[in-house]
């Protein structure tokens, strides 16, 4: 008896309906690897196996790890199952379902990790000496190696999320972290210029360090390297040292601020600060600050109606000063007599009297 076209069809529709189909569509952002879910972990032989760009799947035998996919669309024979043919004794070929886990591994980078030093890391600064430092950023991880990742780190989990690695990979970076610091001999003053180069070597430190559980660290980045409070504030007093200049201005500096703050207080303490910041001011500028120049004296003569000068007090008496002579400088309201003007008498006296008439 003979199957017609149209029966053909209709049985090649009905069991492509029945074949298997393992894929994964990952819904969610965080997990890193996924068990393909099987009442009792049985595939039918000539299942079609889906994976995406992304991801590798691997199988598992009994506990041992088998073969792996990588992206791609495959019809499962013995033919690419090898080594799981092997680990049945496959030999000459199978068709009935088998038994396997099927897990599905991430490949794609996980950017939403976080790290700090929950205690300050030491290190010698060529500059300060020991100092203490801490830091906090961002990086991100990979997985290389999904059979290593599975033997290492997953195991049996059923959905392995990046929080179960995460603390992990902290420990990894605190504990490289001091030492990568202390050889990259970058001053802590240079250490914000030089982030990105000092992310890089530790990007490359950790993915060396972490090839063994088949991870690697595309990107670690730096977002704040900070001293302790009490250096933060020396450093900005000696920044302040440095634009000012000198000591002496520095305490000038320092008492023209007490005294702007004492300046509001309306108790006797704030008073009594106010004042004495205001004598330290004074003493500063008088122990650095040589007195101003005295000012030259202007005077003017009017002789004969006509206005001579600027002169000094000696070349006013050169000019030919007498006591009739008018006489002016800033100061006076009006055009004087010379004898009423005190400041010229010595002058005055040095002037012979007008000579009798004839």
């Amino acid at each position: 008896m003979t199957m017609n076209g149209a029966a053909m069809e209709l049985f090649t529709r009905i069991r492509d309906e029945f074949l298997d189909i393992v894929e994964w569509l990952d819904d969610s952002r965080d997990t890193m690897v996924w068990r393909f879910p099987r009442h009792d972990n049985e595939i039918k032989m000539g299942a079609r196996l889906v994976v995406r760009e992304s991801q590798v799947a691997v199988f598992v035998n009994e506990g041992r790890i088998a073969d792996a996919f990588a992206p791609g669309t495959y019809e499962l024979r013995t033919r690419n199952l090898p080594v799981l043919s092997t680990l049945k004794g496959w030999k000459h070929g199978f068709d009935s379902p088998f038994k396997a886990e099927v897990y599905f591994v991430s490949t794609r980078q996980f950017t939403d990790f976080k790290w700090g030093t929950q205690n300050p890391v030491m290190l010698r600064d060529p500059e300060f000496g020991p100092v203490r430092l801490r830091a906090f950023g961002a990086y991100s991880a990979r997985v290389t190696d999904a059979p290593k990742l599975l033997r290492e780190l997953a195991g049996t989990d059923p959905r392995f999320r990046t929080d179960e690695v995460e603390g992990y990979l902290r420990q990894m970076i605190v504990g490289r972290l001091a030492g990568a610091l202390a050889t990259a001999g970058v001053p802590v003053l240079d250490m914000a210029a030089d982030q990105h180069a000092m992310g890089l070597r530790l990007a490359e430190l950790l993915t060396a360090d972490l090839a063994g559980v088949g991870l690697a660290i595309p990107a670690f980045s730096f977002e704040n390297i900070s001293l302790p409070p009490e250096v933060e504030k020396a450093l900005d007093k000696r920044a302040q040292m440095g634009i000012l200049g000198d000591l002496d201005a520095y305490t000038r500096f320092q008492a023209a601020g007490a005294l702007e703050n004492a300046g509001g207080a309306a108790d006797g303490m704030g008073l009594g600060l106010g004042v004495a910041a205001g004598q330290h001011l004074a003493a500063g500028l008088s122990r650095s600050a040589p007195p101003p120049l005295p000012r030259q004296e202007q005077w003017y003569l009017g002789a004969g109606g006509e206005r001579r000068g600027p002169f000094d007090r000696p070349g006013l008496a050169a000019a030919g000063l007498t006591p009739d002579a008018l006489v002016w400088r800033p100061g006076l309201a009006r055009w004087t007599p010379a004898r009423d003007v005190p400041e010229l008498a010595a002058l005055l006296h040095d002037t012979p009297p007008p000579l009798p008439p004839s």
